[in-house]
């Protein structure tokens, strides 16, 4: 049987996607005014909607369990675990995320995704959320840890708990 969980944007993730959107747009406008249309506004225009662009396109979409694996799918992005490697599914707490901050993803801009460093333990983690609620960590064999957020946590994880005994 195939369980599709969905992603849903809270008011912090929308509210941190305007600012980045407006400050990118004002930083726009105010180099091509200062530099009256030279090279280094056009180049940060470049280099800012590149940058738009390859954010938007791992924005997590929906998680996708099913008897063999479980898919995170982006719009651009695919990520996959096979049943059989997850070892451990758990419901994260809001202190937990006090810890953690982005090494190399996308922070509030229609959600926070890519490699994370948790300063608690010192650790590398995959998030995938449109949220900082409802995160639900899945540790595979290998003790890698992915986070993702979705509609219904505990259904999620029980899912997954079932299916390892």
């Amino acid at each position: 049987m195939i369980h599709r969980f969905s992603y849903r944007c809270d008011r912090r993730t929308l509210y941190w996607t305007l600012v980045y959107v407006v400050a990118y747009i004002g930083l726009g406008i105010g180099l091509y005014f200062l530099y009256e249309g030279e090279y280094l506004s056009a180049w940060f225009i470049s280099c800012v909607g590149a940058l738009l662009v390859l954010m938007a396109l791992s924005i997590p979409r929906h998680i996708i369990l099913d008897e063999e694996k479980l898919e995170v799918r982006c719009l651009l992005d695919l990520t996959e675990l096979s049943r059989e490697e997850i070892v451990s599914a758990r419901k994260v707490g809001k202190q937990e995320m006090r810890y953690v901050i982005p090494l190399f993803g996308g922070c509030g801009f229609f959600g926070y995704y890519g490699h994370f460093l948790d300063l608690k333990h010192f650790e590398r983690i995959r998030i995938y959320a449109s949220e900082w609620r409802n995160l639900v960590e899945i540790t595979d064999i290998y003790e890698e840890r992915l986070w993702v957020s979705c509609s219904e946590p505990e259904k999620l994880i029980e899912l997954l708990e079932t299916k390892q005994e």
